[in-house]
């Protein structure tokens, strides 16, 4: 497969979970990771479509069908210690991409027995979130929540995915998806683990903002009535541990909710927006807790976001 062909996302023909690779020349020959070096495969404006985990970086978490992957960047060639901060451009922007458009990520993990190592292919991944820490070096480092797919029904064999890739010209970057059927859409059960979230304080701060958003003041109708969602401030669940409390949620729209999380604006403890023109709306009844803003602003708020992405 030739370095300068498009990006690949999603499984490759022939290659299931549990493949084993003898060394990183034949993962690039497999198609499954390209790169020789690199632990992300990523072009520019793209998104990035596999990872190979080797124990590079110090502050990767593995657990599993949960992986807090540190981004590219920072590291000395001789000691391969993280000695600057890093900066969520190149392949880091890109698995932010993949975040946003919901590209999957092929994984891949070297495992070392004794003295000798081979590779072993770990499936489908999709980027959760993202956030910038001070990692364990003392340096800002991007961190990335990735999760395991659910494993592929006999429908979407690679084999079958990459022969309809072929039959239907799929362009640069794009995930081929399978020919309209004229049946029911196959369905697995699939049983998750999810944090569960009071609804009393998600209904009660809207009803306090009437529905409103914060930032634009919009207030959308449905057929069930007006709509508005409960954003965290500081998220729920790990590596976070957010409270459900009244201090850590806004009231947003859907889409004010989506920048939010991405970090496009942040909030001063004044309320002013960052990133955004005017002041967040507030209720005598609700005041954010600056405690929280401040934790958004250090770990997603990006202040040139939309420079980088350009």
């Amino acid at each position: 497969m030739s370095k300068s062909s498009p990006p690949v996302f999603g499984p490759i023909a022939g290659i299931a979970p549990g493949h084993e690779f003898a060394n990183r020349l034949e993962l690039w020959n497999a198609g499954v990771h390209r790169q020789t070096q690199a632990g992300i495969s990523a072009r520019q404006g793209g998104g990035a479509e596999s990872i190979v985990l080797s124990g590079g970086y110090e502050d990767d978490e593995d657990l599993g069908a949960v992986i807090i992957y540190t981004g590219r960047g920072g590291r000395s060639a001789e000691t391969a210690q993280q000695v600057a901060d890093q900066t969520l451009t190149g392949a880091n922007l890109e698995l932010v991409r993949n975040e946003q458009i919901g590209l999957p990520l092929r994984v891949t993990r070297k495992v070392t027995v004794g003295h000798s190592s081979f590779y072993r292919y770990a499936g489908l991944y999709r980027v959760v979130s993202h956030w910038a820490e001070t990692g364990k070096s003392g340096h800002r480092v991007w961190r990335f929540r990735l999760e395991l797919l659910p494993e592929q029904s006999p429908e979407e064999e690679p084999a079958q995915m990459a022969k309809q890739a072929q039959l239907f010209g799929v362009e640069d970057g794009e995930v081929a998806e399978p020919a309209a059927a004229y049946g029911p859409v196959p369905r697995k059960e699939i049983t998750t683990l999810r944090i569960v979230r009071d609804t009393a304080v998600t209904r009660q701060i809207k009803r306090l903002h009437d529905y409103c958003c914060q930032v634009c003041g919009i207030r959308l109708h449905g057929a069930a009535g007006p709509y508005a969602e409960a954003a965290h401030i500081r998220p729920l669940g790990a590596p976070h541990h957010g409270p459900d409390s009244l201090e850590n949620v806004l009231c947003l729209c859907p889409n004010h909710h989506v920048l939010f999380d991405l970090g496009s604006f942040g909030v001063a403890d004044d309320g002013q927006l960052l990133g955004l023109a005017g002041n967040l709306r507030l209720h005598k009844k609700h005041l954010p807790s600056p405690v929280f803003l401040a934790y958004q602003r250090d770990y997603f708020y990006q202040p040139n976001a939309e420079a980088a992405g350009q």
